[in-house]
Formats: C-alpha cells, sequence, structure tokens
C-alpha cells in the first residue's frame, strides 16, 4: 500500500531568504533606510516637535507653542539681519559661481591630452573648499599681512586693506571663496556642452553666424536645464554655507558676515536655545523650499527641453 502523505518542506535557510528575489533588493537598499531613518527622517521630525517648546538639551523640553516663531519675526532683531546677509551672499554667489563654471565648461569642452588633468584640477576646489584647512588659509590669505595684500603692493595698488575688517569686503571674501569652488557644476556644465550637436554649430556658422550668435542662439538655450539643475543644487549649498562665516569671521564685523546656519547654531548650542535654533531651521527650510517651488513653476518660460520641441 502506497503512502499518499506528501514530505514535509524543508526549511528554507536565511542564505536562501535572503536571496529571494522579493527580498534581496530590499536587503540591499536596508543600509539606505537605516541612514535615511536614524539621521534625517526621525531628527527632522525630532526637530519640529521642538521647534514648538523651550528645550536647552540639559533640562525637559516645555511645551510653548509659537512663542519660538513669534520671537523670531518680532522679538529678534538680528534675526533679519542674518537673513538678509545670507540672502545677499545667495544672490551674488550662486549666480557669479555658475558664470565661473560655464567660462570654464566652454574652455574645456575641447579633447586635448590634458583635458582630464585639468577637469580635475578645476574640480579640486569643490572637494576641499568647504574644509576647515581651506577656510584658514582663506582667512590668512586675506589678513593685513597676507598674500592678497602682498600682491597688491607688488603691482602698485594699496595693500593695507583690512580686507575682513571692513564691512563693505569682508562679505566679498566669502563670495569669491563661493566662486572658486566651482569645479562640480563645471563638470556638470561639461557633461551638458558634450550633448549638444555640432550639426547645430555647423548649420549657424553656414548661415554666417559668429561666435556670439551661436552662443546666446544654441549653446544657452540648449543648456537650460542643465543651468536649472545645477541652480536648484547651488541654491540650496548657497543657504547651507557654514563653514565660511564660522571659521573665517565669525560673523564679523558687525554681524556683516554672520549666516544663518551659523546663527542658528549659536542660538542651539552657545545660548541653549535648542527650541529656537529648531524653529530656526525650519523657517529656513520653508524658505529655501519657497524659492524652489517657484523656480520650478517659473520653469516653463525659460527652461526649453529637447524632446518638448
Amino acid at each position: 500500500m502506497k503512502n499518499n502523505q506528501t514530505p514535509p518542506k524543508r526549511k528554507e535557510t536565511l542564505a536562501q531568504v535572503l536571496n529571494r528575489p522579493k527580498v534581496a533588493g530590499y536587503v540591499f537598499i536596508l543600509p539606505f533606510i537605516i541612514g535615511f531613518l536614524a539621521f534625517l527622517a526621525i531628527p527632522m521630525i525630532l526637530s519640529l516637535g521642538f521647534s514648538f517648546t523651550r528645550y536647552n538639551i540639559l533640562k525637559t523640553p516645555v511645551f510653548i507653542g509659537l512663542e519660538n516663531y513669534r520671537t523670531m519675526f518680532t522679538g529678534d532683531p538680528k534675526f533679519w539681519k542674518v537673513f538678509g546677509v545670507t540672502m545677499y551672499y545667495v544672490l551674488f554667489s550662486v549666480p557669479l559661481r555658475l558664470i565661473m563654471a560655464l567660462a570654464v565648461a566652454m574652455l574645456l569642452v575641447k579633447s586635448s591630452k590634458l583635458s582630464g588633468f585639468y577637469r580635475a584640477v578645476y574640480y579640486l576646489p569643490s572637494i576641499i573648499g568647504s574644509s576647515v584647512a581651506v577656510a584658514i588659509l582663506w582667512k590668512r590669505m586675506f589678513a593685513s599681512d597676507g598674500v592678497v595684500n602682498a600682491l597688491m603692493k607688488v603691482v602698485g595698488l594699496p595693500g593695507d586693506i583690512a580686507w575682513l575688517g571692513r564691512t563693505d569686503t569682508a562679505i566679498w571674501t566669502l563670495i569669491i571663496l563661493a566662486i572658486w569652488q566651482f569645479g562640480s557644476s563645471m563638470l556638470i556644465f561639461l557633461s551638458g556642452l558634450k550633448q549638444i550637436s555640432v550639426s547645430l554649430y555647423e548649420a549657424a556658422t553656414v548661415d554666417g553666424a559668429n561666435g556670439i550668435q551661436r552662443f546666446f542662439k544654441i549653446t544657452l538655450p540648449m543648456l537650460t536645464p542643465t543651468i536649472f539643475f545645477n541652480l536648484i543644487n547651488q541654491l540650496i549649498n548657497g543657504f547651507m554655507a557654514f563653514t565660511q562665516s564660522y571659521i573665517i569671521t565669525q560673523g564679523k564685523p558687525r554681524d556683516t558676515t554672520l549666516f544663518y546656519t551659523v546663527y542658528m547654531y549659536q542660538n542651539s548650542f552657545t545660548y541653549n536655545k535648542l527650541g529656537y535654533g529648531c524653529a530656526m531651521a525650519w523657517f529656513m527650510v520653508f524658505v529655501v523650499g519657497l524659492l524652489t517651488l517657484i523656480l520650478f513653476k517659473t520653469q516653463k518660460k525659460w527652461v526649453h527641453y529637447e524632446a518638448e520641441g
């Protein structure tokens, strides 16, 4: 008589479970998910809650409603000055950095034996530009007895300018440092330039267009998607600037170089007003989000995508 009982299923090992197609994908993205939750999502949610409290880390948070936001907008005159300084920095540093990046990218678009070397050299400031070491070096360069003044004396110009001590020049030392860090935008522009068909330039040349006309009629319109992408990234980076102000000028003279992030840091960890610092952080999230939304809503008027004709 045959035994009709089906043999019991063998238990899958952990390795077999993890090798399932549906499971393997989640395993690979698990480190990112853990990092995203632990270092971004959960801290952001907690900071939103702390923004409605009086909190100094050492004591239990006390709920105070919108008091932090009310103080920020109406009771802290320094807040608006700091916000204005940051907007000024972003307004000048972002466009000038993009212009510099595009200019260098156009110089490097033609391939040569040293193209790779030049690209690496120009990209290097973007990697090390936000480091403490470069900030200290920049501070020494623009000191009263620094390299910049020494070079100005050599060419017969006044060499006793206190670049970091004057209200009209201190912020521009930080803007120049930001412009110098154009490497990442340059590589993106370089990639965009290589995607433009050579036949467009050949046709324009046959029609008698000169270099300036080719740039404004072909290069610039074809690069607008790349410009848009770079603009969004650099806008966000501009509002996140911290090291330059904190190391080089400490916000001096008279808070004319005090960036929003530095003032937020001071409130949170120097003045022990973490709840107020969280409220400042969320206001900056709102400002950056609003500006990004405006750019996305207006892109149809100036960004030309090839697929749309």
